[in-house]
């Protein structure tokens, strides 16, 4: 009897990059229904794939079990008594890499590691000379490692994701849907991802005056910020610190009409969920790959490039140029509006 196939796939973060593997995953279980796969992350991302056939979630806790070497040792046995036939690494990073060296010297097992393309992410980020062009998608770059396996994959469109029902707790914030709704992720890891909070709250108000719920998406930390602009507004509801967990957050997006955010989670989660999602950049690029899945073009709000035309400072958004720490103020309000207006009224 043959053996059945069996891949290891191996990305713990972040949330976004993690987010990024849902298409080619789902794709690839499609066109492989008898493959099994075990994918490899951090706990709370695990709801990601809860409706993804064929694949189990493994949990990593590098802060306990799994960290240090001998952690990664265990982390090993523990993927190793699975009996895998093959390991993707989807990461390329220290700990994936000790990981891939310990399964070369014990196993026998076909591995491949994702090319990030770091020499050309270098050029198209560096202030001068730059090589300003289009790179390869996180998300063809996944599925680069599971053809480089020998399966090759071809990533799939989901625009005809089915809704999800809505769960009772999140009926409890909601209410029952009888508008179009609207997502709206304010924040990201870097000032320098994040549209400045007066003209998101001349959006925010924009949009209000249309007959439209919106929702406002954030932590526990952001409780603070969001509160005060929902009081400001009769169909805005922050749901910061209100829905328990990222599988009722997911349950809450795959419902939206749109999903307005920054170059950050949020956009993958609405994107994955076959959401029209339209994003605000500022020293990031979609050139870098990172843009959501299945996204026009023109669904990508960017600065004026001809202002700056050093653009992009970095790839995740953690450096900048001197000059361009308010890049995000050459798009206008009215420009955000008019182009969610336009998709959704």
């Amino acid at each position: 009897m043959k053996k059945q196939t069996h891949i290891i796939v191996f990305r713990l973060s972040a949330m976004g990059d993690v987010a990024m593997t849902v298409p080619v995953i789902k794709s690839f279980a499609k066109q492989y229904p008898e493959t099994k796969i075990t994918f490899v992350s951090r706990g709370f991302l695990k709801p990601l794939f809860n409706d993804l056939e064929n694949v189990d979630f493994f949990t990593v806790d590098t802060n306990n079990k799994h960290k240090g070497f001998s952690g990664l040792f265990r982390l090993f046995k523990e993927l190793k008594s699975r009996k895998p036939t093959h390991f993707a690494d989807f990461h390329n990073v220290l700990r994936s890499k000790v990981i891939c060296l310990l399964f070369s010297v014990f196993s026998n097992i076909k591995i491949v590691r994702i090319n990030k393309g770091r020499k050309e992410k270098k050029a198209l980020t560096r202030q001068h000379n730059k090589t300003f062009k289009q790179l390869k998608t996180s998300h063809q770059r996944y599925a680069d490692v599971l053809n480089n396996l020998g399966y090759y994959t071809e990533i799939e469109n989901f625009n005809t994701t089915k809704k999800e029902k809505l769960s009772d707790n999140n009926l409890l914030v909601t209410g029952i849907k009888t508008l179009p709704w609207i997502g709206i992720a304010p924040f990201a890891a870097f000032p320098s991802k994040t549209y400045p909070e007066d003209l998101m709250f001349q959006v925010i108000e924009g949009l209000s005056k249309e007959n439209v719920q919106i929702f406002l998406f954030g932590g526990k930390a952001d409780m603070d910020k969001l509160q005060p602009v929902e009081s400001k507004f009769n169909n805005v509801v922050s749901i910061a610190g209100k829905l328990d967990g990222l599988k009722e957050e997911l349950n809450l997006i795959s419902n939206l009409d749109i999903m307005l955010s920054m170059d950050s989670g949020n956009a993958h989660f609405a994107a994955m969920k076959g959401v029209k999602t339209i994003t605000i950049w500022g020293n990031t690029h979609p050139f870098a790959g990172f843009a959501p899945f299945n996204q026009p073009k023109d669904f990508c709000i960017l600065p004026d490039l001809n202002k700056y035309p050093a653009l992009p400072c970095s790839i995740y958004g953690n450096k900048t140029f001197s000059g361009y720490e308010d890049v995000m103020r050459t798009i206008e309000p009215k420009t955000i509006i008019e182009k969610i207006k336009s998709e959704l009224l």
